[in-house]
């Protein structure tokens, strides 16, 4: 995947653009970078100047931009062993470019001879005095323990390095009002049929553009969703009433390779489109609330939840492998909550 990064100045503001040609997967792993934006006059999606995306980018500003050369060797064979193990492009990018960020820091040490206060002095030293995220370092470690366990001569004690802790954000979550006024918004039976297929089966982004028609099982009710993320396949239900418009849909639109595609045959819907389409199903709606396609599948888990669903099954449903993601809707569910009386009407 060819792109190249550099330092601009737009509005006044220091940015970093990221010049690629056209390519879905890059698109939708930049948008969910914050601050990212796309520019219309360059033409060119850019960020904010942070040291966390120079570095993501390989622009870091340090001394060194490469390891030693030992490091960088490395660094190569832990891309073989992972795309051995057949970890994902994405993931073997995100997890080499931690590694050579760590070992950039370290560039003057023999790797045999980094320990585990090493790590320590460098989250302090560069992921903190930084304000580098929480995500951010906790991808570093993750690079750092995998890789430890696939060399021998090492000082490091992998089950003493330990992960930050994360920041409990809860789901944000739609009522079902304001779900139906989203679903029921667009005229264009496409786009009513890709928001409403997102909900009522709570897809990721992808695991809709990716769907094939094969997928849909009419006689079982059921839809099969292939290769999802941690490479795990899935069925979830079909509502009658989304069959009934699946069927409407494809009528009209005989897709051909993807159930959803896009101006040209055989190739799937672009996720920006769908990004649009859900803004401007938004703006009709009268909805500000800043919604994305991702509320709509934790609105899904939630209402699921409120009805009763057990939540081994949401789990199921959502393809989650553990429990503890799925018993974080319990915390944004109101079906409890709501039944408690305040002290305040007592007063």
């Amino acid at each position: 995947m060819n792109w190249e990064a550099k330092i601009i100045t737009h509005k006044k503001e220091k940015r970093i653009a990221v010049y690629f040609e056209k390519n879905a997967e890059l698109i939708a792993r930049i948008k969910k970078l914050d601050g990212s934006r796309w520019s219309q006059s360059l033409g060119v999606w850019h960020l904010p100047d942070t040291v966390e995306n120079r570095d993501r980018f390989q622009l870091a500003p340090l001394s060194h931009s490469l390891p030693s050369d030992e490091g960088m060797e490395q660094i190569t064979k832990f891309i073989q062993w992972l795309s051995s193990k057949r970890y994902s492009s994405n993931t073997i990018k995100t997890y080499s470019e931690a590694l050579k960020s760590f070992l950039i820091f370290y560039r003057e040490k023999a790797i045999a001879e980094i320990s585990n206060e090493d790590v320590i002095i460098y989250n302090n030293e560069y992921i903190l005095k930084n304000n580098l995220s929480d995500s951010y370092q906790n991808q570093i470690v993750n690079a750092i323990k995998l890789y430890f366990t696939t060399i021998r001569e090492t000082k490091i004690e992998i089950d003493k390095i330990h992960r930050p802790k994360r920041s409990k954000l809860l789901p944000n979550v739609l009522s079902k009002g304001e779900v139906k006024l989203i679903l029921n918004a667009p005229t264009n039976i496409k786009h009513k049929m890709m928001l409403s297929l997102i909900y009522s089966c709570g897809l990721r982004c992808g695991e809709l553009l990716t769907l094939r028609p094969v997928h849909i099982d009419s006689k079982r009710n059921i839809i099969m969703i292939k290769n999802s993320k941690g490479k795990k396949d899935r069925i979830a239900p079909l509502s009658p009433k989304i069959l009934e418009m699946l069927r409407e849909y494809y009528i009209l639109f005989k897709p051909t390779t993807y159930l959803f595609e896009g101006r040209i045959n055989g190739q799937p819907y672009d996720d920006r489109s769908l990004q649009q389409v859900l803004k401007q199903a938004l703006q009709k709606a009268g909805i500000t609330k800043p919604v994305t396609l991702h509320w709509l599948r934790h609105s899904y888990a939630t209402h699921l939840l409120e009805s009763g669903t057990d939540l081994r099954y949401i789990q199921e449903l959502l393809g989650h492998n553990s429990s503890k993601t799925t018993e974080i809707y319990t915390h944004v569910s109101t079906k409890s909550i709501q039944q408690i009386k305040s002290p305040f009407d007592d007063l």
